[in-house]
């Protein structure tokens, strides 16, 4: 049997797609014997690392937008819009809380020490505090404060942490990188969609028509969003040339953003694909 050691990316809900890769890799016979992620790669790793994957699948497919809205503790502060216990509560409802170093692999999540301005590995220790530290997204999610650091998302500091995975003689160094966005797809559905509503006659399109600018789509959001993306997508490639992994799965999307998800299941069907492509060819 073929071992892999595992890495898996930041992301958002576009890492959804790690379990339809974990999935295809069992499928055809590989053994993940290691596993490290960032954000929600350390997410997917840690369920799938405790066993509860097929929980974990099933539980997001009763995820709508309404229940994403349900879930989120929301908090009136300076610097975060969600508080994220709500979240993790619900998860742990099907994946019970446990010590990394007793579970049955190797695993290992990456945060951001914020104040310290480092990263900070966790390889002990409650599974659940690694992948809360982990996921902080900054100005979404509360900041972890623990030992005199605030902990933020890894996806900041090493959004795919192949140089943190721990390795076994034999085993395939595999990454999985969902940072890349396919901006052409990205540019033409909004160009799609600023054509249809010119050609909307309706009398309430026509009045959004005139109160809306055109490039209602570049703003103060967007422009951060796709910045922060920037970054993030150039240390990921930064990494893999640095580290060489035998096998890297890179997942480039247009019509997925970081908040889908809702869509799961489109998701996880992306990564299956992606990763019987990429098999096939080795």
């Amino acid at each position: 049997m073929k071992k892999v050691a595992l890495v898996l990316s930041s992301g958002g809900a576009r890492g959804l797609v790690h379990i339809g890769v974990i999935e295809e890799l069992l499928a055809q016979g590989y053994e993940i014997s290691s596993i490290a992620g960032s954000s929600m790669g350390a997410l997917i790793g840690g369920v799938y690392a405790a066993g509860k994957l097929k929980e974990f699948r099933a539980w997001m497919k009763t995820i709508s937008k309404r229940k994403m809205l349900e879930l989120s503790d929301l908090s009136f502060s300076l610097n975060h819009i969600v508080k994220g216990e709500r979240i993790i509560d619900a998860i742990k409802e099907f994946v019970p809380d446990v010590k990394i170093e007793d579970l049955p692999i190797p695993y290992c999540a990456i945060s951001t020490d914020w104040l310290h301005g480092k990263e900070v590995e966790f390889r002990s220790g409650s599974l659940f505090d690694a992948i809360r530290a982990s996921i902080s997204i900054p100005s979404i999610f509360d900041p972890v404060r623990r030992n005199g650091m605030i902990l933020m998302d890894g996806g900041i500091i090493n959004p795919i942490p192949l140089n943190r995975i721990e390795r076994t003689e034999g085993d395939l160094l595999m990454g999985v990188d969902v940072s890349g966005h396919d901006y052409k797809t990205e540019n033409d559905l909004w160009k799609m969609l600023e054509d249809r509503k010119k050609r909307d006659k309706s009398w309430k399109q026509i009045i959004l028509n005139h109160i809306i600018p055109d490039n209602i789509e570049f703003n103060y959001f967007t422009l951060l969003a796709r910045t922060s993306a920037l970054m993030i997508r150039q240390n990921s490639l930064l990494m893999e040339q640095l580290t060489q992994p035998d096998i890297m799965i890179d997942v480039k999307m247009g019509r997925y953003t970081i908040f889908d998800f809702h869509k799961s299941e489109k998701l996880v069907a992306i990564g299956r694909k992606r990763t019987r492509q990429i098999l096939s060819n080795r």
